[in-house]
């Protein structure tokens, strides 16, 4: 394809978008080193975690546990495996050793302890095989594991700490919540059953993809945020609004997690339904950016106005569609990556800042719809950039499979 506006063609894109990869995630990880990153300050240069309000613990004191937090060791792992230099795994091995105190108490922890580890020590141990690094791997997929509810069939979401967070969306009793987002985290759980050959983890992690795919996809392809279910019994109860416009709207970024994240349980499993779920929630989101310029709004059902993108879910949303197409025919593939081009190359557009004075590739991330100060909307976010970099690395043939 050569495009309109441009006037170059897909790969002429890649390889230039790619030298200036180069160039940028170098200039960052010799300023940022083992800080962990999560947005930029109003120098446009990343603050450590523990200097921000995300890096509270709910004592008042600071902490590493984050959800994020593995974004950036998983960053400096991509760009390793595209370059072979060694700074990138140096620090990304410091930014493990920093994480490590999370798995020392199950209370530190959520379900997204996948995405924690999956990205630091366990690309650590599938790139140079390091023992410790494994470890780190298969005690965090304990701790994941240990979060499965056996009667919903389902792994909980948030500890009892961010219930007050929780009534934003609603309230309720939070020890039955399953969101949509642990479908990116499952994955450590097929690591851990394919690398200990125990089978329990992967049960977990399919009967945890088999309920997502009854409760929280919707026949169209849109999905819901978050599912409540009684802890006790298992029994569903509601869906609550989350992190989306409201309820029953269809929140981007956890559009881009399902179909990421069944075509990923596809990858594991072999169960064709898991990557037709994928397909399904891909073609909704292809429909709806088709039509917004290729351009994910925060919620594919906000309204018109005020004008709110996520260029977040865009970089996941493409990830995903790539990992579709590495799954399908030729012609089927050809769909997919296109389509992941066009998102790609219109968030670049829009959203890039090549500077290698200023941290962060992309702006116009968004952490949900409604902020009330303005702070998480259309700033840069730190997985926005993981994924922009594994999706380029991906179509240059250069990526590290790191879920």
């Amino acid at each position: 394809m050569e495009d309109k506006i441009s006037g170059c063609s897909n790969q002429e894109w890649l390889d230039a978008t790619y030298e200036k990869l180069l160039v940028k995630m170098k200039a960052e990880c010799t300023r940022v080193g083992t800080n962990i990153p999560y947005t930029t300050d109003e120098d446009g240069r990343y603050r450590d975690i523990t200097e921000t309000p995300w890096g509270r613990s709910p004592d008042g004191g600071t902490h590493v546990g984050f959800w994020t937090n593995g974004f950036w060791p998983g960053m400096l792992w991509q760009m390793y495996e595209a370059t072979g230099d060694e700074e990138y795994r140096k620090t990304a091995v410091g930014v493990e050793e920093r994480l490590d105190v999370l798995l020392r108490s199950a209370e530190t922890v959520d379900h997204d302890v996948g995405f924690l580890f999956l990205l630091s020590s366990v690309a650590n141990y599938r790139k140079t095989g390091d023992m410790e690094a494994r470890r780190r791997g298969l005690l965090g997929a304990s701790l994941l594991s240990s979060r499965y509810n056996l009667d919903g069939r389902f792994i909980r979401a948030w500890p009892d700490h961010m219930a007050k967070m929780a009534e934003r969306f609603g309230g309720g009793d939070i020890r039955g919540w399953m969101i949509i987002d642990c479908m990116m985290n499952i994955p450590l759980l097929y690591w851990a059953s394919e690398e200990t050959k125990d089978p329990r983890f992967r049960k977990i992690a399919v009967n945890h993809a088999k309920t997502a795919q009854q409760y929280v996809v919707r026949p169209d392809g849109s999905c819901n945020h978050i599912v409540a279910f009684d802890p006790d019994s298992g029994e569903y109860l509601d869906n609550p609004g989350g992190q989306g416009y409201k309820q029953g709207s269809s929140w981007s970024r956890g559009q881009s997690w399902a179909v990421y994240g069944f075509a990923l349980s596809y990858r594991h499993t072999g169960d064709l339904s898991f990557l037709n779920t994928a397909k399904q929630c891909a073609h909704y989101c292809i429909s709806n950016m088709a039509v917004s310029d290729w351009l994910p709004l925060v919620d594919y059902r906000q309204p018109a106005k005020p004008l709110k993108y996520d260029s977040t879910a865009a970089m996941c949303t493409a990830c995903g569609l790539l990992e579709i197409a590495s799954h399908v025919d030729e012609n089927e593939a050809r769909f997919y990556t296109e389509a992941a081009y066009r998102i790609l190359r219109a968030c670049d557009e829009k959203f890039a800042n090549w500077d290698p004075e200023q941290d962060a590739i992309t702006t116009g991330g968004t952490f949900f719809y409604h902020d009330p100060d303005g702070t998480n909307t259309e700033v840069p976010i730190i997985y926005g950039d993981y994924f922009f970099i594994e999706a380029i690395l991906r179509l240059k043939g250069k990526a590290l499979f790191e879920w």
